[in-house]
């Protein structure tokens, strides 16, 4: 804790910057000298123990590298501003807060990234949320309330893959039990 802290106060909490990157490491080097040094670790079991886990978390991290293509292809080629134009023309206000939602809900269960839906549907929902005079917060928690929990039961969804492959689960068991 005391050297997270150390690193967010030389670096600032913005990830770009390279703070939680440097925490990140600081703290696995000073884990490692730990388990070396008092412990009496060796280095090929803790080497083999990392790269259990990368290979345990590798289909979320190939998953989240689509996250970012599927995103910037969506806003390069033009499809936000053009759902913008459509949405505004189809969606009425009545029901717009509700419709937000459950499109939300539906792309992210379709995508498997809630991160995903928010980067393209979510900004264009805001666009029309915003021309309809809706306020922010609302439009926002409508979609990142549909979008979780679109995520939360996508069979495609990153942390739902590794959550379940992680402790060993089978998929469709860690999706029935997230319903209850």
């Amino acid at each position: 804790t005391l050297l997270l802290y150390v690193v967010i106060r030389a670096f600032g909490g913005d990830a770009i910057n390279g703070g939680s990157q440097i925490a990140l490491l600081s703290a696995t080097s000073v884990c490692v000298m730990l388990s070396i040094g008092i412990y009496r670790c060796r280095w090929a079991v803790l080497e083999e123990a990392i790269i259990d886990n990368i290979r345990a978390s590798a289909s979320a991290i190939l998953i989240l590298l689509l996250i970012g293509a599927i995103s910037g292809t969506w806003m390069v080629s033009g499809v936000v501003p053009t759902m913008i134009h459509y949405g505004l023309e189809v969606l009425h206000p009545s029901f717009f807060l509700v419709a937000s939602c459950a499109i939300c809900a539906v792309v992210s269960l379709m995508t498997g990234s809630s991160w995903t839906t928010i980067a393209t549907i979510g900004v264009a929902l805001m666009g029309i949320g915003r021309a309809m005079e809706f306020p922010e917060g609302w439009v926002a928690g409508a979609i990142i309330s549909g979008a979780y929990f679109g995520d939360k039961l996508s069979l495609l969804s990153d942390t739902t893959v590794l959550a379940s492959s992680t402790v060993g689960v089978p998929l469709f068991t860690h999706i029935r039990y997230m319903l209850y």
